[in-house]
């Protein structure tokens, strides 16, 4: 049997209302506290506690210490957390968002999502450039292990910094039991609670609003396509994010802007019906790190519209319809091959085993032996250092 492992896991940069990176880290941490061969401790925000104890029960030791601000709690992380974690003296210590402790000295592991702060900064505020930029480069020298959440991430961070630690691979999962393109007895009452009209064909959009997600340029070609297919409406499910200024530009120049549905922030809970119910799924995002939605939308069955040349393009494996990034005219096209002849069967299925061969079980598996191998990794340092 395995040597059992207390892990201790950062999760103060989780958002009470979790996309993305922050859905990623909430269902690792879920897993971890399941599992039998690893004893969990994880740093929240001091205000956070309760939802933590919820979703992880008896499986975890919650430490609620992390302050509440985002500018006091990078300023914690850099000279507090980490005598706080060396005082505990876990196996390891997992920063799953690209940063890591000041003064550590215990095994680490750091997850490094993208490498959008090199490639597209003009994506991102400006303020956060240059210290995610720092922060990656630091993790990449100071770290025990780099985990990336795909391969395409692993590759690209070799390029544009100087690693000098070993790189885990764990590609993200799918729920596959609640993700499926089997139509639930609940889907009509779970799209109604959102306010959709079940007589409305739509096509949709899931993720936070923001330029680097190609939002743009969706909301330009729906609004070219709206007047050729009057039963099809935009429905967007995302929190509003940086860049909002020119998002709502965009909405203003709308012609049809009562076909465009703005659902806001949609729990996760909601997510498998909204997606199984479009027509579409359009996730024309200029960068990505792995592209959750667009793996979820295979699982469901749903046609997908994504991007060529990007993460999504290499996990889907040909089962969607790709367009170049930050191009009106291609998603335009793309849209009305889909509104006009339909889904191709064909696609579908070859999404729905893409989708299968991702699990959040396999994605847990691969952290956990990152964990172990930084261990082994740190004890053999420790050794030579003598």
């Amino acid at each position: 049997m395995a040597e059992r492992l207390v892990v201790s896991l950062d999760v103060s940069a989780v958002p009470n209302r979790p996309a993305g990176a922050g859905r990623y880290i909430a269902v690792l941490a879920e897993h971890l506290a399941a599992r039998g061969d690893i004893d969990l401790v994880v740093w929240c925000r001091s205000d956070d506690a309760t939802r933590w104890r919820q979703l992880l029960g008896s499986g975890a030791t919650i430490r609620a210490e992390v302050p509440r601000s985002r500018p006091l709690r990078l300023l914690y992380e850099r000279l507090v957390l980490g005598h706080r974690i060396n005082a505990l003296s876990p196996s390891v210590h997992h920063s799953p968002h690209y940063t890591l402790p000041g003064a550590l000295r215990v095994a680490s592991c750091v997850s490094i999502m993208d490498t959008t702060f090199f490639d597209h900064p003009e994506l991102h505020e400006a303020s956060k450039v240059p210290f995610f930029r720092s922060a990656i480069v630091r993790s990449a020298r100071r770290a025990t292990r780099l985990i990336c959440i795909s391969e395409f991430t692993a590759d690209r961070l070799a390029e544009v910094v100087e690693v000098r630690v070993p790189i885990t691979v764990a590609r993200l999962g799918v729920d596959l039991e609640r993700f499926t393109d089997h139509v639930q007895p609940s889907d009509l009452e779970v799209r109604a609670d959102l306010g959709l009209d079940p007589s409305r064909r739509y096509v949709a959009f899931v993720s936070t609003l923001e330029p680097r997600k190609g939002i743009i340029e969706l909301l330009e070609a729906f609004d070219a396509t709206a007047s050729a297919h009057p039963e099809v409406d935009l429905v967007l499910a995302g929190q509003p994010g940086w860049g909002s200024d020119a998002i709502e530009a965009a909405f203003a120049r709308l012609a049809h802007p009562a076909r465009v549905r703005r659902l806001g922030y949609v729990e996760d809970v909601a997510l498998p019906a909204l997606i199984r119910g479009a027509v579409a799924l359009a996730y024309p995002s200029t960068a990505e790190g792995f592209g959750l939605p667009a793996l979820e939308a295979l699982a469901c069955g749903t046609p997908l519209i994504t991007t060529a040349g990007t993460v999504m393009e290499s996990l889907v494996e040909g089962a969607a319809i790709l367009v170049a990034p930050r191009s009106s005219p291609d998603l335009r096209a793309a849209l009305e091959q889909l509104l006009g002849a339909g889904p191709d069967p064909a696609l579908v299925a070859h999404g729905l085993d893409v989708a299968r061969s991702h699990t959040w079980a396999r994605c847990v598996d691969a952290h956990v032996a990152a964990y172990r191998a930084a261990v082994a990794d740190a004890q053999g340092e420790r050794r030579r250092s003598r």
